[in-house]
């Protein structure tokens, strides 16, 4: 009887946690990508490509609030080397793929 009741409070818990995230999923708060938790539609920073020139140089272009950047990182830190209007291929003028 001593070890039946941390083990039902342990089940309890667990199903208190699934009901939670099932609720949440539902309502549309939480979603999960197998990376973690997030929310839908909240992205305005996204990672678009790497070019890796040497081990400690790299070229990223980058998209921050419907912009593209194209970014230079080296070990004494990053500059933005052109911020214009990118369009990749694929890509209408409203960089939707």
């Amino acid at each position: 009887m001593d070890t039946i009741q941390p083990i039902l409070a342990a089940i309890f818990v667990l199903a208190l946690l699934g009901g939670t995230l099932y609720w949440l999923r539902s309502k549309g708060l939480a979603r999960f990508n197998g990376k973690g938790f997030s929310r839908q539609g909240t992205r305005q920073m996204q990672s678009l490509e790497r070019l890796s020139l040497t081990p400690q140089h790299s070229l990223h272009l980058v998209s921050v609030g419907g912009r593209t950047l194209l970014i230079a990182v080296s070990p004494g830190g990053c500059s933005v080397v052109d911020g214009s209007s990118w369009q990749l291929p694929g890509e209408n003028k409203l960089g939707e793929r």
